[in-house]
């Protein structure tokens, strides 16, 4: 049964619960039976041995777990004689039954189902008769590994989360990322470290604050094993909402993760791994969404730790608190001299100019630029998230840059690589082919600047397009066509990014016009400065602050000065601005040409109306 076959049959359990559930609430009973049934295949197989080990150290006074654990052969157990199919050859003690099953799994397994809360869904079940039906059901498909692997299992959740958002017009978004954004992202954490990554044994953990139903830990933990079957990573997350931490932790349990590692909460105001460094992270805050629930704790811990806590470059504004979560991951590199780390972070465009000289933002660009961490900044085309159209950006940041990359970022327009679905998803209109995350990771690897031609003939269609050196000449154009060439890959050093905004003083002046002077204070026998005609102005960090104003302002204002006090130092990245290309508007003579064309018809076909 392939994924989307199973989601139809996984759904279509909402028929039985249609009438005593809300559409809104189908999630609360089918995610968790998911789960359980999941769960229930994968220890099938050694039940028996299971239940016998159990039987014999109890009867010897021994502690069972670690023995049945070992028989298992997975991270957890159920200890009970009882199965689903077992459950559902007993409809009239079915509710008890459950209860017990459910209470003969290991602890982390009862965590699981306490976070779905599915004793309550339990109870409304069997109130409405439904418990025997459901549980039923759920017999009927096959979810062990080698009937469904963990990576369509993951598909599988994903698409019933998606669904369940959809009809409680929830935001599918904050539970999961698209797979082939995250294959993208871990392609470029991993690239430069292929010869690491390679060697037999090697160990490396990966950490996701935000980690929703595990997606991208699941995909790392892929990759790696695919590249290198004797590596082995271990991976570390936190999850707020319950529902995807339950998910998530299932997931990691039948991987075999320690479950430990993957905690539930808060990442802002409530560290789960408060003084554990990572080798590797990966993260897709929510985008847009304001900080306020945990404003006083982020606060307090920014004034009363500083550099020593996660908070210490300063504080976006409150309405976005995606800035929050690079600053908890910059907190969780591991230092330098042990190795370093690389992290990805997803982030719209505000995070890139957002706020002025001296605000929070532009102080937390300055420390990530003037420390050089920004390896890559690689721009997304706008509709490929579940539930947002806008631009959206991949951040790759290490404190472990590659000689070639010290003191310079890297800034990808990938704005163009995508294909259309098949079929909308949500606001998921456009996706990665396995080409474009190919055609973008090389790019990345090979830190040189290149630009897009693309052959169009002279009917404008595209005939060709291919990925260049900058410093190379295009193609020979067709007869009547031309090669369009746009930039997609740009190299920068950090402090071209960076600006001195400086305030420029102009007199005040009485009534006949002349400077009024100062009578006291530092300003004492100078011209006062006039608050109305006060402007600043923003000058590039790699020219001469004198220069500029000479060239810029005193030629408008002789009379005008600067005030140093108040001069700061800013970052933004304006992205798109470095990937802008001009196109001339097509001459007068042709557009007036085809109004008079398209005039003509309209005449014309009025005229056939009347007659």
């Amino acid at each position: 049964m392939n994924q989307q076959a199973l989601s139809a049959f996984i759904w279509s359990v909402a028929d039985l619960l249609r009438g005593d559930y809300k559409q809104s609430e189908y999630g609360k009973v089918i995610l968790p039976f998911t789960v359980l049934r999941r769960l229930d295949c994968v220890l099938e197989g050694t039940k028996a041995t299971v239940l016998s080990e159990h039987a014999a150290k109890l009867a010897q006074g021994l502690n069972p777990e670690p023995f049945v654990l070992r028989k298992a052969g997975q991270g957890f157990y159920n200890v009970s004689p009882l199965d689903l199919k077992k459950l559902a050859g007993d409809q009239d003690h079915i509710r008890e039954n459950l209860y017990s099953y459910i209470q003969a799994f290991a602890p982390a397994v009862r965590d699981i189902f306490e976070r779905f809360e599915f004793h309550t869904q339990v109870e409304r079940l069997a109130k409405a008769g439904l418990l025997y039906q459901v549980t039923e059901k759920f017999t009927q498909i096959d979810l062990h590994p080698e009937k469904v692997d963990n990576h369509q299992m993951g598909l599988v959740f994903e698409e019933l989360i998606r669904k369940f958002a959809e009809i409680s017009n929830e935001t599918a978004g904050e539970h999961f990322t698209p797979r082939e954004v995250i294959r993208l992202m871990v392609n470029l954490l991993f690239i430069e470290d292929d010869d690491i990554l390679g060697t037999p044994g090697v160990v490396r953990t990966i950490y996701d604050p935000t980690a929703g139903t595990g997606g991208m830990l699941s995909i790392a933990g892929e990759y790696l094993a695919e590249h290198n079957p004797g590596a082995r990573l271990t991976v570390f997350g936190q999850e707020l909402n319950p529902e995807s931490y339950a998910i998530c932790k299932a997931d990691m349990l039948i991987k075999g993760q320690d479950v430990a590692n993957i905690t539930a909460g808060n990442t802002l105001s409530e560290d789960g791994q408060p003084h554990t460094k990572f080798d590797y992270m990966l993260s897709n805050p929510p985008f847009g969404v304001e900080w306020k629930k945990v404003e006083k704790e982020v606060r307090k811990e920014h004034e009363q730790q500083g550099y020593n806590g996660r908070f210490g470059p300063g504080l976006p504004r409150v309405s976005d608190g995606s800035m929050l979560f690079l600053l908890h991951l910059l907190s969780k590199m591991r230092p330098t001299k042990d190795g370093g780390s690389r992290f990805g972070i997803v982030l719209n465009g505000s995070p890139l100019f957002t706020g002025g000289a001296g605000s929070g933002e532009s102080e937390i660009r300055r420390y990530v630029l003037e420390n050089d961490l920004v390896e890559a900044i690689v721009g997304l085309p706008t509709d490929m998230f579940y539930n947002t159209g806008i631009s959206t950006y991949v951040w790759i940041v290490s404190n472990r840059k590659p000689e070639d990359r010290k003191g310079w970022v890297q800034l990808i327009d990938a704005s163009g690589f995508w294909q259309k679905m098949r079929k909308s998803l949500g606001s998921k209109r456009k996706e990665l082919s396995d080409t474009h995350i190919d055609d973008i990771t090389r790019l990345f690897g090979e830190f040189a600047e290149a630009d897009l031609h693309t052959t169009l003939s002279a009917d404008g269609k595209e005939l060709a397009r291919a990925i260049v050196p900058r410093d190379q000449a295009p193609p020979a154009a067709p007869d009547g066509g031309k090669v369009k060439i746009t930039p997609i890959s740009r190299v920068f050093e950090n402090r071209e990014f960076g600006y001195r905004t400086i305030t420029v003083e102009r007199p005040l002046k009485d009534e006949h016009g002349k400077p009024v002077l100062g009578s006291k204070g530092k300003l004492k026998g100078k011209p006062q400065p006039d608050s109305n005609l006060r402007d600043t102005e923003n000058v590039p960090l790699g020219e001469d602050v004198q220069t500029y104003f000479k060239r810029e302002v005193l030629p408008h204002a002789p009379d005008a000065w600067i005030d140093h006090e108040k001069t700061k130092v800013g970052y933004e990245i304006p992205f798109n601005r470095h990937f802008y290309v001009f196109e001339p508007p097509r001459p007068l003579a042709v557009i007036d040409a085809e109004l008079k064309q398209t005039t003509d018809r309209i005449l014309k076909m009025i005229a056939g109306l009347t007659a």
